[in-house]
């Protein structure tokens, strides 16, 4: 019994001595760890024009994530960026939500003065480097599907090969691109613009026949006038015809509209081709599109004396105060290549 109490009031005795060491230890680790572990950096410590970079980005693509996106980083390093950016100015720049993001009036006042200041910065960068300010980089166009398989490869080629240090992102889609959550320069676009918020240069027109299989036509003559026309099978291309198509005398300038009931409607130039050389009816596409058709008489041009209203090709851009070298360079090759590309296979049909 003896030996028993004497045992326990030394391992109590043991236990607060050991509670104690253990406490210590468990300090100087502490310690030590916070004196050799660097210091979160502080607002004043972070690159400045890079948070300014992060902010005007969250603004132009709408959120966090898409901002995230653009920047190739993480929806949580661009949080942290933007908190960054307000405790240094001191001031609130966006209110959130849920669902929605606002800029703050001070946010619009940053936001503006932050996309002049970065223009300014990139526009004297271009200056000091003068004769070096060679195309470098990566151009992300968006071109329409056809015409971007088609006719644009060659003036694509011919600006890689005279600008070797850029490099294409080439997107095919037939729809107008939001420039700034999808990260794109520019797009080539057939059809009008309605966007008054971008830059369009008009760089040439595709002119558009209508034409049909022969097996269309059976034994009958082939039609001469718009007239002729009406009690065919057609197929419409949704993107700029459905119900109704106008066609103008190319001399006299005497205009129709006809009225039609598609077979069949589709987005696709290269489905409106293909569905047109099985015979299933009437079509109205690029002259482009069919000239090797209509050479090979797989097709035959129908009413040949007149023609839909051509089509305005344009090169589209964001509104800016600075562009990047590989951009105006761009510009202008398209410039001078495009029409000469369309204006080669016009002269080609007719030959």
């Amino acid at each position: 019994m003896y030996a028993s109490t004497e045992w326990r009031a030394w391992y109590t005795e043991y236990g607060k001595h050991r509670s104690s060491a253990v406490v210590a230890c468990n300090a100087r680790w502490l310690y030590r760890r916070r004196m050799t572990r660097p210091a979160p950096p502080s607002p004043s410590s972070l690159d400045p024009i890079g948070l300014l970079q992060t902010f005007v980005r969250i603004v132009e693509a709408g959120s966090l994530s898409a901002a995230a996106t653009l920047l190739g980083t993480t929806q949580p390093t661009v949080s942290r960026r933007l908190q960054a950016l307000e405790r240094s100015l001191g001031l609130p720049l966006l209110q959130r939500t849920t669902h929605t993001m606002k800029l703050t009036e001070d946010g619009e006042r940053c936001f503006e003065r932050a996309k002049a200041l970065l223009a300014s910065l990139e526009a004297f960068a271009s200056d000091m480097r003068g004769d070096r300010d060679q195309p470098d980089g990566t151009l992300r166009v968006v071109v329409p599907h056809a015409f971007g398989q088609h006719q644009l490869v060659k003036p694509l080629a011919d600006y890689l090969r005279r600008y070797p240090r850029v490099s294409v992102e080439w997107l095919l889609h037939d729809r107008q691109p939001n420039f700034i959550a999808d990260g794109i320069d520019c797009a080539i676009l057939v059809g009008a613009v309605a966007d008054p918020a971008v830059v369009a240069i008009r760089l040439t027109e595709v002119p558009r026949i209508v034409a049909a299989a022969p097996s269309v036509l059976g034994r009958g003559a082939r039609p001469a006038h718009p007239s002729d026309l009406a009690d065919l099978p057609w197929l419409a291309l949704r993107t700029y015809y459905r119900d109704t198509i106008a066609l103008t005398h190319a001399s006299g300038g005497e205009r129709v509209e006809l009225a039609i009931r598609p077979r069949m409607s589709t987005d696709s130039l290269y489905a409106l081709r293909s569905a047109a050389l099985m015979g299933l009816g009437v079509c109205v596409a690029s002259s482009w599109l069919l000239t090797d058709d209509l050479a090979q008489r797989r097709l035959l041009h129908l009413a040949p004396s007149w023609q839909a209203d051509p089509l305005p090709v344009h090169l589209v851009y964001p509104q800016a105060r600075f562009y990047p070298a590989r951009l105006r360079r761009f510009i202008e090759a398209m410039r001078e290549s495009v029409p000469a590309v369309v204006d080669g296979a016009a002269a080609a049909r007719r030959g």
